[in-house]
This record gives structure tokens, sequence and C-alpha cells, in this order.
């Protein structure tokens, strides 16, 4: 073999050894098999084959953990942290559509959606450091990041541990400020904090219980909301994640009595210094604490959807279309 040819190959493989591309496979090929949407919706994909741009890659974190996460797109980096149970399955609409302009990335968190389960770790401090060794992993030194639900307490806790430094712009999605009350706070103060229940004991018990097969539509309750497929977006979505995606509820629930006796609203005061926005709606229980959290942290802005707009806890699943405008709105160029 020729000296120059040898050459080449070594700095073939010397490049494939550092490129976090390395191992990428398609999501089609990572699954198995191809997924028919059950509505087809025009500039949406009808089947997972016509998303051949989606990948599902992998990093093993520094505890061993193997973490899946989502990707497609090109441009400027947009991280999403899902909320608690979810994956970045039901992300499918909302990449599809913000991959045209910028590369988007969904992280699925330890005991959730195609990572690993395991038995340690389960602590929104530990899911902050994930997100940044998934960054070292990728090489990103700048992006957008969107943490919807638990994902926003898990970017919290990142704000917290590791600063600002590398959030270009930062969104939280409908997410408590804490949600367990404490006993000493004054009825504006829970208000504020958008605090529902007394004790993680009582939101796990909640969580657990059956919800209604035919919840009202007017209903504010975010489990019940869940259960509405009045949206062929989130039906598609929806739909797609249960087939992909062997949830495991033991494993899924350890992070709960951690992620419910947080506290936030220091970070949000204090911390959360780079360009936010909040997006909340008036089907959402949530709604007051996130007009909190727009008036402490200057020069935020905070977008309310309408109910007929879908404006629920599951608002950016429900109405992928104008979530996707209204970030890219926000985020810019």
């Amino acid at each position: 073999m020729k000296t120059k040819t040898i050459k080449t190959l070594l700095l073939a493989a010397s490049l494939c050894a550092v490129s976090p591309f390395t191992f990428a496979a398609s999501a089609l090929s990572v699954i198995g098999h191809d997924y028919v949407f059950p509505h087809q919706l025009e500039g949406l994909p009808g089947k997972l084959s016509d998303f051949p741009d989606l990948q599902i890659n992998s990093f093993k974190t520094n505890d061993g953990v193997t973490l899946k996460y989502w990707e497609a797109g090109k441009g400027q980096p947009i991280v999403f942290i899902p909320g608690w149970s979810a994956n970045g399955a039901e992300y499918v609409n909302v990449m599809y559509l913000l991959a045209k302009h910028y590369r988007v990335i969904v992280l699925d968190p330890r005991n959730q959606g195609l990572s690993d389960k395991v038995e340690y770790g389960s602590r929104i401090a530990r899911y902050a450091m994930d997100l940044k060794q998934l960054n070292e992993h990728l090489g990103i030194t700048s992006a957008n990041y969107c943490g919807w639900s638990m994902g926003a307490s898990v970017l919290w806790s990142y704000i917290d541990l590791f600063g600002s430094e590398g959030i270009r712009k930062a969104v939280f999605v409908d997410e408590p400020i804490s949600i367990v009350a404490h006993a000493n706070w004054s009825e504006q103060e829970r208000l504020d904090a958008g605090a529902m229940v007394p004790s993680p004991d009582v939101l796990i018990a909640a969580l657990k219980a059956p919800v209604s097969e035919n919840p009202d539509p007017q209903t504010t309750n975010f489990a019940e909301r869940a259960m509405l497929r009045d949206s062929p977006y989130f039906a598609n979505s929806e739909g797609f994640a249960a087939a992909v995606v062997k949830n495991d509820p033991a494993a899924m629930v350890r992070v709960l009595y951690d992620h419910a006796s947080n506290d936030w609203r220091d970070v949000l005061r204090h911390k959360a210094t780079m360009p936010v926005a909040i997006f909340s709606g008036e089907y959402s229980a949530n709604l007051p604490s996130q007009r909190w959290a727009h008036s402490v942290i200057p020069g935020s802005a905070l977008y309310v959807y309408g109910k007929a707009e879908q404006g629920d806890h599951f608002l950016m699943f429900k109405n992928p279309v104008k979530f996707t405008n209204d970030l890219s709105s926000f985020l810019g160029n």
C-alpha cells in the first residue's frame, strides 16, 4: 500500500476517533422498523422514513450510564431536556420543524426513553451533570437550551452548578418553581412558586393514581390533559413514543422525590442572566408561577397560549407549529 494512502487512512481514523458523529445511526436503523403516523399532517412526516435526517446516538457518562440522544439538522444548536417520563420520540414533530434551520438535540434522561435504567443517580443535580457531559461529548461550547417540565428544573440545576456560560438563550416551559409548599409560606408565596403539594409523597401518590379515561376537555389537571388526544399532532407523537419506547415506571419514579423537593426561586432571581423565554398556557395550573418567574427575570419573554391554542402543559407537542415559530422568533439567528 502506498505511503500516501496509509497516511490518508490514519488521518481518517484519527478524525473518527474524536468525532461525536462516529457512531451516528439513523433512527430508522436503531428502531428497526418504519412507523406510520396515524394522522397525515401537511408539512410533517407521514412515516418515520420520511425523516431520514433523524438520528439516535449515545454516549456514556462518567458514572457508567449509556444515554441516548436524538439529533437532526444543522446550524445553531438547540438542546431539549424532556420532562419527567418523557423522551426524544415525543419531540418528533418539534424536531422535524426545527431541523430545517437548527441542529436539534433531545437528550433521553437516565431511566427514561431509550437510555439506561439504573438504580443510582436519581437526583436533579446528576441529571444536570449528564447534560454537561452531553455537551462535552458533542463538543458544544455554545447552544440554546429548552427545558420542559422537569427538564426546566434540570436546566435550572445546570445553571446553578455550572453558571450561564455557553447558554446562548434559555427556554423554560411550564415548570413550577417549587412543587412542594413550605409550611411557613404565605398563600402568595405558594402561588408565586407554583407549589401544589405539602410533600413529595403526595405528588408521587397522585401520579400513581388512575386518571379518568374520558377527561373533561376543560380540566387544568395535567395528568388528565395528557390523556386528551384532541390534537392530531399530539396523537402522532404520543403514538410514536408508545410504539418505540418501553417505559419502566419503577425506574422513572426514582427521581421524583428529589425533583419535588427543590426550590429554584434563588436561581431564577439571581442566576438566570441569559436571555430567557417562558412558555405556559391558560389551561395550565402553573401559569401564576410562570408569571412570577417572568417578573423576576429581567428582560424575559412570556408566551401564554390561549385555550384555543392548546395552552396546557403539553403545548409544544399539541401545537408544535406555533411553538416552533415562536421559539424560532425568540432564538433569532
